[in-house]
Parts: C-alpha cells; structure tokens; sequence
C-alpha cells in the first residue's frame, strides 16, 4: 500500500483525518473512476475523495428533473471494467444511472474514502513539502460539523474531478431576481413544488429543456417556452429492454460486448457530423431533423421556420427526443421566439421586431432556468495557488487550457479529468474519463513510489508543451462547426474560444493517452530519479470499437453459454441423475 504504515490506510480515523497520499474533489462518474483505478492500477488505498453534496453520483445527483435522462445509450453509459446487463431502457434515466453508480460504489468499497457535504474552498501548493494543502468546509447542519467545521488536509497529489456541468448558471435577465412566483433552476429541482394547474415560463430550449417540458406539462395548466436559438433535433427511438435480454447479455457477455462495440462504431462514425458541416452525415442530420418537423408537426408550419437553425450540427449540442416537437404541438404549449427583455412582478417581457416591450401572456407562477452551467468557468469557486502561489486564475486569464485536458501549468502534482477541451458532442464521455484516469494514475505512480522511499517528487507539464498542444488544438477547433458564427454555446467563453470540446474522434484521444512521456513534465525532488529512469510509462487504452469479427463471437458466445449451463448443473446435481451416458 502506498502509506507510512504496513497494512491498508483509508485516512478517515483521527490521526490521518488531515493527511493522505492523493486526495479527489468530487464523487461522480470521473472521482469514482479515478479512485478505483488508484486500487486497481496503484494499489493505493491511502485516498480521500471530498464530496459536497450530501450523496455520490456528480451530475447524476444533483439533476433530478422530471425526465432527467441520458442522451446516450445506456448499455455504453458505463464503465467498460463494469458493464450493466440489467438496463431496463435503451436509454437511461436518472434514477437508474444513480442506482448502477451506487452500486458501483458498493462493489469497490469506495464509500470508506468518501467525505460528504465537504466543500473545497481552495489549495495551495506546499513548494518545500511538495504537498498541496486542501482547506475544506464541512456543511452547516451536518453532525461532522459539529466536531470539525473546516479543516485542512494534506496531500502528495490532487485530482479535480467537479467537471464542467457542476456550478449552476442563472440567466443574466433583468428583474429575474424579483420574479413573483416560484423561481428555480433544473439542476436544483423542488419537488415539493405542485406543478398541477400551474402556469409556467421555461427559460432556455437545449437538451434539459426538452427532457422537461414532455413530463410536465402533463400536469401544468400551461408552459411557454422561450427559445433563443433552435437546436437540431435527432430521433432517439428509446425502449424498453426485455428481461429476456438482460439475462441474455449477463449470461452472454460476447452478445453485450457486442451491442456496445456496435453502439461505439456508430457514434464514432457520428463524428464528421458534428465536426464537418459539409459532410454527407451533417446533411442527413438536417433531412431528419426536416423530416421529424413534417412528422411529428404536421398541422403546425407555423413553427418549422421557427425550429429550424440556421447554424451546422454540431455548434450547438443535438437535441435527442422522440417526444419533444409533439409537446409543442399540444394546446397548451407556446413557443416565444422574441428576446427577453425584463421581468417585472409575474410577467416576462419580450421585445418585439420593432423593439416595442410587450408583456407575454399569462402571468407565470413559476420561472423554470434551463440555463445551464458554468461550464468555462472550470474548477470555479475552488481557488488554487501552484508553483510561486501563482493562481489557476491568473493561468487561465486568456481562457482555460491543460495538456491532454489533465494536467495545467504551474500546477504540480494535479490532474483534473473532464477538463479544458475533453467533451464530446458524438460520443460517452465515459470514454474519455476512463484516458484520463489511466492517465492521471500514470502520473500519480511515481510520486506513491517516492512516497514509498520517504523521498518526495512533483511533476509540473512544461509550459511550452502545453503551449503547442493547444495551439494545434484551436487551430483543429476554428475548422470545425464548433466555431461556426452563427451561433453560440457552452463550449466557447466570452472572447469565443472553444474551451470545452475535443476536436478529434475518441480513439484518437484514447491513444494520445495511452503513454504518459515524464519528459512532458518538469521533474523535481528527492526522487526525480524515478522518473529520468523510465520515461515513459505506458498506461494503455480500453479498446471499446469493434475488434473481433461475429464468428469468433458466436464461438465465444458457445463458451460462455456452455459454462452457464454447466455451472448450473454442477450446483444442481439431481438434474445430472436423470442423465444417461451410452
């Protein structure tokens, strides 16, 4: 184990409350990743990984909308080390992702290391000690408040793993603040709240909006949408997994790994559809888009227009329902294409073509933010202060940007996964989360073996490799429909750099990550010499696309098949006796 005594450290008693080996800020998809990787691939049980809602699952957690759901496939919603063969739907939905991360949990004893309702507030690295100093603050109310409200906690290494949809954004609209009726965003749903017979204004028209607006307004007297910019919309064409089929793919893993290799070819292939918005799928993207108004909105041209972008796929994320465009069909449910310019009392007021502010009628009851998250403000509010208390601030005044999206400059010592340019508008960022926690533990390793030596060591990415890394990044990104013109989104800041989106297919980020180079890295401390000795460790990828053709399958499938039923019969040997050898 990598700690000071000869048997397994989780750092939760007494005397190491305030020390560990590594410490990881959130306990979603990528803090749970990375820690079962430290266990796995490190063998390290020395960790603490600090949560500040009072539950794990990340985003999984904290969105509980009617109708929170996945836009990607379940059955390659999930780690590749723990598939699920028991999904009830071809898509997820909120409750049951939060259920299959709970029991993931369970299955590596990761709840021991998890601190909840703790806040990081900021970390500083220690230059002498080669530590970083994470101050934490325990919520208010909580019984572990009343022993230790705040405290601070030292570490050989720090992993951010808060991602990029964590930190509501509320709209910038004037008067928002002084709504009169029920305000509250989608990613802190009151469910105490009655919807029935009310009146309701949904702010924002992405992906959330459209998982909403279907669910609710089975209940509410009326909802109006207010719409900036229309989204392309695929089919989604989800249903209902058999229980037939969950026994088959957990008795038959060649038939699940199958699906989901199969699952993965096709949204790799989706890439030059978002990427390219002369490609041939980028075209078929907006025929079906057409095809899906004339459908499902026969008797409504009046908004086709309306709901048709004038931007290419990709620029703005694809919106995947089957039943969002009937919902705006029904007769209670408006769409404001006009621009909000205030709200005052129960009103929302809108400009006209001509700039006359009018009131939009009815007066609401509730003021729904679908607005989104903070997501260029990465790692905000935790304040961090690396080499010379330079801050991540300061780094990242011109927009924010990592190596590999995992590791910053001036920064020793610190991955963060779902960083700066890692998200995808095609695939699972699952996929990605699991590069970079291989990643981030190939990073990590050496700094546990110099821990192991009692020497110390930090790795630092060179400014001039993070420099041409993303310089040929942006230059991939100002070509691709991400940066088209005539629209804007989360994936860009203020100054509309792209600072969210990867620019390349999974697989190639897969293999960019495959080997951790320490020559990418300034080397300092006692045990520098772990590092010069091997310079490169390979870490590897999981290869999730299809590699290996159906007949082997089928074989495969035989095996598996053959050692259920046999297994079956050696636990049940009566039914052997009515078996006759000739």
């Amino acid at each position: 184990m990598a700690g000071d005594k000869p048997y397994p450290e989780v750092p939760i008693g007494n005397i190491n409350h305030s020390n560990a080996a590594v410490v990881i800020i959130g306990a979603g998809i990528s803090g749970m990743c990375t820690a079962i990787d430290l266990v796995k691939r490190n063998n390290c049980r020395n960790f603490v990984v600090l949560e500040k809602s009072a539950g794990l699952g990340g985003t999984w957690h904290d969105n509980k909308y009617p109708g929170c759901c996945c836009d990607v496939w379940s059955m390659l919603y999930s780690y590749s080390f723990a598939q699920n063969s028991a999904w009830t739907r071809e898509y997820p939905g909120q409750e049951e992702i939060l259920r299959y991360l709970v029991g993931v949990a369970q299955e590596y004893n990761l709840y021991q290391h998890v601190r909840f309702n703790s806040t990081v507030e900021d970390a500083t690295w220690d230059e002498e000690e080669k530590k970083w100093q994470t101050r934490v603050t325990v919520a208010s109310g909580s019984k572990d408040a009343e022993f230790n409200p705040e405290y601070t906690i030292r570490s050989d290494f720090l992993v951010s793993a808060v991602g990029q949809l964590n930190q509501p954004s509320w709209p910038d609209i004037h008067g928002v603040e002084s709504f009169e009726g029920k305000t509250m965003h989608s990613a802190r749903w009151d469910w105490s709240y009655d919807l029935k017979d009310k009146k309701v204004a949904m702010l924002g028209n992405g992906c959330t909006s459209a998982q909403i607006v279907p669910e609710i307004v089975k209940v509410a007297k009326h909802v109006t949408i207010f719409q900036r910019t229309p989204n392309w919309i695929f089919p989604r064409m989800d249903k209902p997994v058999s229980p037939l089929w969950q026994t088959i793919y957990k008795y038959v893993p060649p038939i699940r790994w199958r699906k989901r290799a199969g699952q993965m070819d096709y949204r790799e292939s989706f890439y030059d559809a978002i990427y390219d918005g002369n490609s041939d799928l980028a075209q078929l993207c907006k025929t079906m888009h057409q095809q899906k108004l004339e459908t499902e909105l026969p008797s409504r041209k009046d908004l086709w227009e309306k709901l048709t972008p004038n931007y290419n796929p990709g620029c703005k994320r694809i919106i995947i329902t089957d039943d969002y465009l009937p919902t705006l069909g029904l007769p209670n449910v408006d769409l404001e294409t006009r621009s909000i310019d205030s709200i005052s009392g129960n009103k929302v007021k809108v400009k006209n073509d001509d700039g006359e502010v009018v009131d939009v009628e009815p007066e609401f009851d509730l003021l729904v933010c679908a607005t989104g998250f903070k997501t260029v403000d990465f790692m905000h509010p935790i304040q961090m202060y690396g080499k010379n208390g330079r801050s991540i601030r300061d780094i990242w005044k011109d927009g924010a940007q990592a190596y590999n999206g995992t590791v910053v400059e001036d920064m020793p010592n610190f991955g963060m996964l779902y960083g700066p340019n890692t998200n995808l508008g095609h695939n699972s960022i699952i996929l990605m989360i699991e590069s970079q926690s291989r990643y981030i533990n190939g990073l990590i390793k050496p700094v546990l073996d110099a821990r192991r030596s009692n020497q110390t060591l930090s790795l630092s990415p060179k400014s001039s490799v993070i420099k041409d890394y993303n310089e040929k990044l942006q230059k991939e990104l100002l070509n691709s429909s991400f940066n088209d013109p005539n629209c804007n989104s989360w994936y860009k800041n203020d100054a509309g750099i792209i600072t969210n989106n990867w620019s390349r297919t999974v697989i190639d980020y897969q293999e960019q990550l495959a080997d951790v180079n320490y020559e990418d890295f300034e080397v300092e401390g006692s045990g520098a010499e772990i590092v010069r000795k091997k310079k490169v460790q390979h870490v590897g990828r999981v290869k999730e696309e299809t590699s290996v053709s159906d007949r082997t399958l089928l074989v495969l499938g035989a095996v598996s098949t053959a050692a259920v039923v046999g297994g079956f019969l050696m636990r049940n040997s009566r039914y052997l006796s009515g078996v006759r050898l000739r």
